[in-house]
């Protein structure tokens, strides 16, 4: 046996006589741990709620099994809007939800979601992720007991279904639009009357007439809720969800009474299921276009006159809401200054080869 193979077996001894000894103090470092997250979304949306899913298997997978997260759809534990209260009160130790559906208790939660005519998907993350997001809404937050961290992206959504065709702004005036939030005020200034309703109540007060519009998503959910078949045109885009981003919202008690080991998993399973998100949208929108437009789905855009009226109003909102609200008006000033950046940057490269390539594409290349 030479030297060299006697350094080797000897040194591969220790290694292994240093990992049974270390065994111990690693298994008690990694206690069991059962959580229960509610989400915002039913079990029919497997973009939606099937994000949850995704995020509470890679957390037990990075735990061998020993943190295990229990899913809830909206409904079964409390419902869709009570994810907020329900993390804040330690009835769940998360909620899975759309920032913006809190809007009732300060427009300042839109911030974390979308605003109109606000950041796309991609500048969304950065500003969590690389900017002041996640920093400022974790200020916010701390006085409802929570603290979020980003759980995926819908990307820039559709402007919703309506049963008759919108031609210019006046057309707006006096239709009845499920619509929510600020882009519901928004809306309001243009004549439109705001009305919010749930997910699984649109359908059939779309089908009714109770509603003469409804926006939610984008091709891949509207179509699995059938929207098409009681709207028949499609309006875009949905300038007051340019990125829509969805959050965990963590029991900030419970949350630092993990070890830092798990927190860290948290963290990273987060960040996976965000991906895993945006690419599920990304993925299959198209595929459900194609289909809803062969289907007969009238696919309009927005007239330039309501698009221009539309951000002169969001303006106009968000300094009324700045002027009350010093917590909104910090918010707002860092996400405009950082969209302000992104579309200098934005208009060089990503739009300039976006641009050309979709043109490309029209010539059938």
């Amino acid at each position: 046996m030479t030297v060299e193979r006697r350094k080797f077996l000897k040194g591969a001894a220790l290694a292994g006589a240093g990992a049974g000894i270390a065994s111990p103090a690693i298994a008690q470092s990694a206690p069991e741990v059962k959580w229960r997250l509610t989400s915002s979304f039913p079990k029919s949306l497997d973009t939606l709620f099937g994000g949850a899913e995704l995020f509470a298997k890679a957390v037990s997978d990075m735990t061998d099994g020993k943190f295990q997260i229990q899913c809830f759809a909206a409904g079964e534990i409390v419902p869709g809007p009570g994810a907020l209260d329900a993390a804040q009160n330690g009835t769940v130790e998360i909620g899975h939800t759309a920032l913006y559906y809190f809007w009732g208790k300060d427009p300042t939660f839109a911030f974390g979601s979308a605003v109109p005519f606000g950041l796309n998907s991609r500048q969304q993350s950065a500003w969590f992720y690389e900017g002041e997001g996640t920093k400022l809404f974790d200020e916010f937050l701390k006085s409802y007991n929570v603290s979020t961290l980003p759980a995926g992206n819908t990307g820039c959504q559709m402007g919703g279904w309506f049963r008759k065709e919108i031609k210019t702004v006046d057309d707006l005036k006096g239709l009845k639009f499920r619509i929510a939030g600020i882009a519901g005020a928004v809306m309001q200034k243009l004549g439109v009357v705001p009305q919010q309703i749930p997910g699984g109540d649109i359908y059939p007060a779309l089908e009714k007439g109770t509603i003469d519009a409804a926006e939610w998503v984008g091709p891949y959910d509207d179509e699995k809720l059938g929207f098409n078949k009681v709207a028949p045109f499609y309006y875009y885009p949905g300038w007051w969800e340019g990125g829509t981003t969805l959050h965990y919202l963590f029991s900030i008690e419970k949350f630092n009474a993990l070890p830092k080991a798990y927190q860290a998993i948290l963290r990273s399973a987060c960040a996976q299921s965000f991906q895993d998100i945006t690419g599920r949208y990304d993925a299959r929108n198209p595929g459900a276009l194609k289909r809803l437009v062969q289907g007969g789905t009238q696919l309009r855009p927005f007239p330039t006159d309501v698009m221009e009226a539309s951000y002169k109003a969001s303006v106009d909102i968000y300094k009324e809401l700045g002027a009350k609200n010093p917590a909104f008006q910090k918010i707002h000033d860092s996400h405009m200054a950082f969209r302000g950046d992104q579309y200098l940057w934005w208009q060089v490269a990503e739009f300039g080869f976006d641009n050309f390539m979709i043109r490309q594409r029209a010539k059938g290349f």
